[in-house]
């Protein structure tokens, strides 16, 4: 892998600059979070699709790291200098909808791949699907939805739900409801990067909820959290995985406990792929992985798998070889829909304290299986 530069902390990153780029080389560009709030999340995006390439052995792959700093137009900018100095041939990296949204829709229409690892907003699924772009993490509504419809068969019947109002919040709330069936207790919107919730915690205190249900990523979710572990107000906690990695819930610490999660990966998930993952990835970095690192170890996978058939300057090869998806993924089955999301399997995992005295997830098992979005009608590829 070219242009690669061992920095501290034993965490590779990308030089990032231009240099001559031979014509059957491939060029690839992350733009993610690497600093600011829910910088965790980009981390491990970056270094477990690091670990993959490095894996692979290929010297012909170059992987370029920008830090998007959560800001939709620094991403614009970024995206634009990949494109017009760098000649990207791949794109991925994004960690928030937002951010997608001014991204992708650009990038794929002046004929560049953009594999998304994380950020799955509806519209991309939907009406404003691309040939050239392909989710393989996700539809946002899909963890969350995957919990309503597990909720349901629980017997809960009056959640009260919350989310940060921006796309993927909004996606979460949405995609709770579809598959919950049922009427909500209340339906409360946050601030992006909101970091007090004393007036939501007032608000759920005098619902006559039975539940709570929540999204908040990042950072957002330690600070939820610990509040509500002192607001004494007792109701069984559930939401996705983005609010449960193994970063947040060590940060929170035992009022993590309990909580129960869905996500589409787990490290204890009893596949070979995974456990060597796994092993690999706590002897490169020194922790477990999250989420967030599985799917960025998937992308770049897909993108090895698809190049072993074709180049991306062949995009009709190349494209059909990214559908069929012809790689060893650590979440288990993996497949594609009409719309290039994922058709998979969602898991239902519960915070526990480890043998090491610290919150850990353990998987519970499957909410719900081969879930497919409900937007791919829409998408007129």
């Amino acid at each position: 892998m070219k242009q690669i530069a061992r920095l501290g902390a034993g965490l590779l990153l990308a030089a990032g600059i231009a240099t001559a780029h031979a014509e059957e080389d491939v060029r690839i560009g992350m733009i993610t979070t690497l600093s600011g709030g829910g910088s965790h999340l980009g981390v491990d995006v970056r270094d477990a699709f690091l670990l993959a390439i490095e894996q692979s052995g290929r010297e012909d792959i170059e992987v370029l790291v920008q830090d998007d700093a959560r800001k939709p137009d620094l991403a614009r900018s970024l995206a634009n200098e990949f494109l017009q100095r760098d000649r990207v041939d791949i794109m991925t990296g994004i960690i928030w909808s937002n951010l997608a949204m001014a991204v992708v829709p650009s990038v794929v229409r002046q004929g560049t791949f953009y594999l998304s690892p994380n950020a799955g907003p509806s519209d991309l699924a939907g009406r404003m699907c691309h040939q050239n772009y392909f989710n393989v993490a996700y539809q946002n509504d899909n963890l969350h939805g995957a919990m309503g419809a597990w909720m349901r068969e629980q017997g809960y019947q009056n959640p009260i739900i919350l989310a940060p109002n921006y796309p993927a919040g909004t996606d979460a709330l949405a995609g709770f409801k579809h598959l919950f069936e049922g009427e909500v207790a209340g339906e409360l919107y946050t601030q992006l990067g909101q970091t007090d919730y004393a007036a939501e915690i007032a608000q759920i205190r005098a619902s006559d909820a039975d539940s709570l249900f929540f999204f908040l990523p990042g950072g957002m979710g330690i600070s939820f959290m610990k509040q509500w572990a002192g607001s004494g107000v007792e109701l069984p906690v559930f939401g996705a995985a983005f609010s449960f990695d193994e970063v947040l819930i060590k940060a929170v610490g035992e009022a993590a406990v309990g909580a129960r999660n869905t996500s589409l990966w787990a490290h204890d998930l009893d596949n070979a792929t995974n456990h060597a993952f796994v092993e690999s990835f706590r002897e490169a970095y020194g922790r477990t992985p999250t989420l967030y690192a599985a799917q960025g170890f998937d992308t770049a996978n897909l993108i090895l798998a698809a190049l072993e058939s074709a180049h991306p300057d062949d995009q009709d090869a190349f494209r059909e070889a990214l559908r069929e998806a012809d790689f060893d993924s650590v979440r288990g089955e993996f497949r594609f829909g009409p719309n290039h999301h994922p058709i998979q399997d969602v898991y239902v995992r519960e915070v526990v304290m480890g043998e090491d005295g610290e919150p850990t997830n353990r998987l519970l098992g499957i909410a719900v299986e081969e879930i497919q979005d409900i937007y791919y009608p829409d998408c007129k590829m």
